[in-house]
């Protein structure tokens, strides 16, 4: 039988093998158990955990059980969460310049969006932090592309779809505002249905995406123009974070942002399968004449300056951005 010595001597023990400032970080996403995200998440989580003895650990929220964007940002500031994995406008509430490389038609191509990201990445997720959010890197998803049941290529016959936005995502409604199309915001898991139903008959949107939320079996055609940069963010509370100590602190930071570098590689590829796959499964992909090209550039020059002029993006974010793809295509950087 243990002494009164003995039970003080193994409730000692215990202690000293359990963190008493264990910080627990409870994470949201709409990634599936078992995608690459949770994947990537979970084997960092534990190797933090592991590798800090403890003192942080991870819950996760996986499949959209949390809610949406909107839904997961209000349990963040409740303290019912601490993280999540959020687009750039699902983040635009909070850090209305992380939407700048979302501008419609910014980059031609990719090796652009890698010019421009190698340099500008840092300057939005300092902005981020000053907002009380601290990001470990940005993932692509890729180019957004107007899929619709009907063939269109001006930007008039654009106008005649009824054409989806995200749900509560001013950014997205000033961009269409911009081309005079008047468009209809759903929620995401509500697009499905409304695209079935005849409630909208266009979307915005990734191929990736398209495949994954079975959105291209409801679409025959995709306008061959990539419309818009689409990325999302590993993001967690800064009032969270900053109960770490400095060391936990850059192993988290360290371990996270391997994590969404590996995201950000393999969406790349799967972009370039996802348009394969579209094409193979025989949507027909659009080209536009060069009159429509003009017409579709013009108006998203004044759809980027309407939203530098109603303080969505800063004029600041946007010069650097412009300086560096200028140079870029002149060949002088």
């Amino acid at each position: 039988m243990l002494t009164f010595r003995g039970l003080v001597a193994v409730g000692l023990l215990v202690l000293a093998a359990t963190p008493v400032h264990a910080v627990v970080f409870k994470i949201a996403t709409v990634s599936p158990d078992g995608s690459a995200w949770m994947k990537l998440l979970r084997e960092a989580a534990s190797d933090v955990t592991t590798r800090t003895e403890g003192r942080v650990t991870f819950k996760f929220y996986p499949g959209g059980i949390m809610g949406d964007d909107k839904a997961v940002l209000r349990k963040i500031r409740a303290r019912q969460l601490h993280g999540a994995i959020l687009t750039a406008g699902g983040l635009n509430q909070t850090y209305t310049d992380l939407q700048v490389y979302t501008l419609p038609m910014m980059f031609n191509d990719l090796a652009e969006v890698d010019h421009v990201r190698s340099r500008m990445d840092v300057l939005l997720l300092e902005g981020l932090r000053k907002k009380g959010f601290v990001g470990f890197g940005i993932a692509e998803v890729g180019f957004a592309y107007a899929m619709s049941k009907t063939q269109v290529s001006s930007v008039a016959e654009v106008r005649a779809q009824k054409v989806w936005i995200p749900d509560g995502d001013p950014g997205a409604e000033q961009a269409m505002s911009a081309f005079a199309i008047s468009p209809i915001p759903l929620p995401l898991p509500d697009v499905l249905g409304g695209l079935q139903t005849g409630l909208i008959n266009g979307v915005t949107v990734p191929p990736v995406l398209a495949i994954i939320l079975q959105w291209h079996t409801q679409v025959r055609y995709v306008l061959d123009l990539p419309l818009m940069y689409v990325y999302g963010l590993l993001t967690v509370s800064e009032r969270q974070y900053s109960k770490l100590s400095e060391a936990d602190q850059q192993l988290m930071a360290q371990r996270m942002g391997r994590v969404v570098e590996e995201v950000n590689a393999s969406s790349r590829r799967d972009h370039m399968q996802a348009i394969a796959v579209l094409k193979d499964l025989g949507l027909v992909w659009s080209s536009l004449s060069a009159e429509e090209t003009v017409e579709w550039r013009a108006l998203a020059d004044k759809a980027s300056a309407t939203l530098v002029a109603e303080g969505t993006v800063s004029a600041e974010l946007v010069a650097t951005m412009n300086t560096l793809l200028t140079d870029y295509r002149a060949g002088l950087d």
